[in-house]
């Protein structure tokens, strides 16, 4: 059992609410940013905080000293119309919990950034690499990752791809997407959507137990 604090932005995503389940499951003390009147779609057992997401002053008092910092926050269903919100939410809300996150000298901090570069949705990853380069100002030890998707409930599209990724896999450059076109394994696209640690040019190596 470990006792060590989580602070968890974007809890009640799909995302987040199956990673608060699983880091309680785990031992970890979790604590979790919600806007008000969200507090009740937290998972059990998670510490509520609550405050204004693109606001640090409204949550850096409720982050635990040494804590692990997890950013989930996120434009729900990203799509090249909503460039405005990128920079609005999740570069924003990306801002605020760095500046929170050194206000309250945590010990980590987790971005869920996009692989990049890539020839679609630029706001988007404008937006998310800028977001990188300011968890990197912080000089907090992080993790980046840089996922192409991320498959949950609502978000399964990319699953009719395979078809076209099997087609591209003798001229993609991308050693995971030749990997999954190849396979006959029918979880391949999963993994290929599934998160993996990426190590900025910027991030101090670490060594630290933990998520």
């Amino acid at each position: 059992m470990s006792a060590e604090p989580v602070f968890v932005t974007g809890g009640t995503g799909y995302l987040g609410s199956a990673l608060i389940e699983a880091l309680i499951t785990r031992g970890y003390l979790v604590h979790a940013l919600t806007r008000r009147g969200s507090e009740m779609r937290l998972p059990p057992g998670a510490h509520v905080a609550v405050g204004d997401a693109l606001d640090a002053g409204t949550f850096a008092s409720a982050i635990p000293a040494q804590a692990t910092v997890i950013h989930l926050i996120g434009t729900p269903h990203p799509n090249p119309s909503k460039a405005a919100e990128f920079v609005r939410v999740d570069l924003g809300s990306i801002r605020a919990t760095a500046n929170a996150a050194t206000s309250a000298q945590a010990s980590h901090i987790i971005y869920v950034s996009v692989a990049h570069p890539a020839p679609v949705m630029r706001a988007y990853i404008a937006a998310r690499v800028e977001g990188e380069a300011l968890v990197a100002a912080t000089g907090i030890a992080a993790t980046i990752l840089r996922p192409w998707y991320v498959l949950g409930p609502g978000h399964r599209w990319p699953i009719v791809l395979t078809p076209a990724l099997r087609a591209l896999a003798d001229d993609s450059g991308d050693a995971r997407v030749g990997a999954a076109a190849r396979t006959r394994d029918p979880d391949a696209s999963d993994r290929l959507a599934r998160p993996r640690r990426r190590q900025p040019a910027a991030e101090r190596p670490t060594h630290r137990r933990g998520p």
